[in-house]
């Protein structure tokens, strides 16, 4: 949807209809109750979003009769920006801060890894959707960004890492020891960082998509916690708030589950219901029905979590609801299953089924249920999610400065959402 001019957005999100269940009963001449539509408003700045190319001179002259680099590099430009916008709309993080990450709870063994007698400290930090894209072992985790511009320019923003935790001590016995170390899941983090080693010279180990981890060894990336400054880096103020933060947010009215902690280092999985299904799914389908009811149309998962939800429902008891087709064509059999589709027990048609699609950006251990439709129409509401631009793409090739032809394509958006109650999303997963 386009929008002109102004320097932000502002709608109305409805987060419950008739919430205190006015009756529609009127008596002769009399009009009826007033329900009340519970709405939050919404203000987000427009945001905008834009990334640089550039092909040398040398390039050109080493293709020409080959490619026309200098398309190809306006249309790469264009490409990556897309695929950046893409993570933003899924999770990009403006205005929900993660705060200090909890300290750690630890509990340590004599078996089960390679630590020797000692004390292991332990420093924790959750993450943000961007905090887990870009974050790695051999990488580190991104706390305070600093990005020098291609004109030289400076800006600075969080790399969605909240502060770190306090950090925690155990006395291990080795030297086959090891130590298990969770926190509390923190609202809307994604991931966890965790940094272990001597106090004081704590060294990233492990990042997990849960709130918890086993310690068998000496931590392998190069990282230390020290480095990581002391304030809460979760946000991106050149970011938009995506659909995961939509959702997450408190007051959104979405259906959030975390999963229970469960054994360190393995969390909860998911529950298969031995019925072709999965009870934790199911259960936010209710959910969703019985409080609004609507179902939703998209389950977005991980790969991790599409090839665990495969498995568990292929394991299930009821072989009946499979159906199977074969080619008889010859050397066409191939091996291999996964689910596409889910099947909601709760919706106005009796059974309603719903496309399960792999994200590239989503992180393991969450699943994100979206709706694009209502069954029931709301005043003024013609889309449920739109990104409102006030500028869509535009490309600028740039005045030579250096034997370097230089491209840069951009645009200025916001993503609203009308409806957050018809989000869910479930984390904390554990892989198995």
């Amino acid at each position: 949807m386009s929008g002109k001019g102004g320097i932000q957005a502002a709608w109305r999100a409805i987060t419950g209809i008739n919430v205190s269940g006015m009756r529609i009963g009127v008596s002769g001449g009399n009009r009826g109750g007033v329900q009340i539509v519970a709405t939050a408003d919404y203000t987000a700045s427009y945001k905008g979003i834009g990334i640089e190319s550039n092909v040398d001179f040398e390039a050109q002259y080493a293709a020409q009769g080959f490619d026309d680099v200098r398309a190809i590099a306006a249309r790469t430009g264009l490409q990556s920006l897309m695929l950046g916008e893409e993570a933003m709309i899924l999770g990009g993080n403006t205005s929900l801060a993660l705060g200090t990450t909890p300290t750690p709870t630890l509990s340590a063994s004599s078996a089960g890894g390679s630590l020797a007698n000692g004390t292991l400290s332990v420093i924790c930090v959750a993450l943000s959707l961007d905090g887990v894209i870009n974050g790695s072992l051999a990488g580190g985790i991104q706390s305070t960004i600093t990005r020098t511009n291609a004109d030289g320019s400076t800006d600075i923003f969080g790399g969605g890492a909240a502060a770190k935790s306090a950090a925690a001590t155990v006395s291990v016995t080795g030297p086959t020891g090891s130590a298990a170390a969770s926190v509390a899941a923190v609202p809307g983090a994604l991931g966890y960082a965790w940094f272990w080693g001597t106090a004081g010279a704590e060294v990233l180990g492990a990042i997990t998509p849960i709130n918890s981890v086993v310690v068998t060894g000496a931590a392998a990336g190069t990282q230390t916690a020290a480095s990581l400054g002391a304030s809460d880096r979760s946000t991106n103020a050149l970011a938009f708030d995506g659909l995961l933060t939509q959702a997450l947010k408190a007051g959104s009215g979405a259906t959030i589950v975390t999963m229970p902690s469960g054994t360190p280092g393995v969390g909860t999985p998911l529950t298969a219901d031995g019925a072709g299904g999965i009870v934790e799914i199911d259960a936010v389908l209710k959910q969703m029905w019985d409080l609004y009811r609507l179902s939703p149309d998209t389950i977005w998962v991980n790969s991790q979590e599409g090839l665990n939800l495969s498995r568990k429902i292929l394991q299930g008891s009821a072989n009946s609801a499979f159906k199977f087709e074969f080619s008889a064509t010859q050397d066409a059999l191939g091996g291999g299953i996964m689910i596409r589709k889910y099947l909601n027990r709760f919706s106005m048609q009796g059974g309603s089924v719903l496309d399960i699609r792999v994200h590239p950006n989503l992180p393991a251990g969450t699943i994100l249920f979206t709706t694009a439709a209502l069954p029931y129409p709301i005043n003024n509401i013609s889309n449920v999610v739109q990104i409102r631009t006030r500028q869509d793409y535009y490309q600028i090739e740039w005045p030579l400065r250096s034997r370097k032809y230089e491209y840069g394509v951009y645009a200025d958006e916001v993503l609203q959402h009308y409806f957050p109650p018809s989000m869910a999303v479930l984390t904390n997963i554990g892989n198995g």
